[in-house]
């Protein structure tokens, strides 16, 4: 059976800022077999909102940032459309509940979010934040910043 690879969202922004290391990575794996959280989709809308609520109260003074706020959410969702989209469901949630229980060391609720996800379907994560996701018992992390 083939890896799931689960890209971070420092990852995911690396790839979509051209990282030529992460993109040449990425290129050689199935593109069934690179995946995304539900939660990375949050916490990017959530910066492209913030974006677009900033200039929405200087409408004539912003540069057409507000343009481009509202193009980066679009294209935004549509990446994710083109990409496959793991949901935090039940047994995500389950393995999320028994995490906080354990009050793992220096890990965001995001990450044990992603973490989660990440073990209920036995996938990778792509991170370069070891420092955080190493804390989580039995998950496998592997960093596509390094050839």
């Amino acid at each position: 059976m083939a890896n799931l690879y689960i890209l971070d969202t420092d990852h995911l922004s690396l790839f979509q800022n051209k990282d030529p290391i992460v993109t040449q990575r990425i290129s050689q794996e199935n593109p069934e077999n690179i995946a995304l959280t539900v939660i990375t989709l949050q916490e990017q809308m959530k910066g492209w909102l913030k974006e677009i609520n900033k200039y929405n109260s200087q409408p004539f003074n912003s540069n057409n940032k507000l343009v481009w706020a509202y193009k980066g959410l679009a294209d935004e969702i549509e990446f994710f459309k083109s990409i496959r989209l793991l949901t935090f469901d039940d047994r995500a949630y389950k393995i999320y509940q028994l995490l906080v229980i354990q009050k793992l060391k220096r890990i965001g609720t995001m990450d044990l979010r992603i973490a989660s996800i990440a073990k209920s379907v036995n996938g990778i994560v792509v991170t370069r934040n070891r420092q955080d996701f190493q804390n989580v018992p039995n998950l496998v992390l592997e960093d596509w910043t390094i050839s």
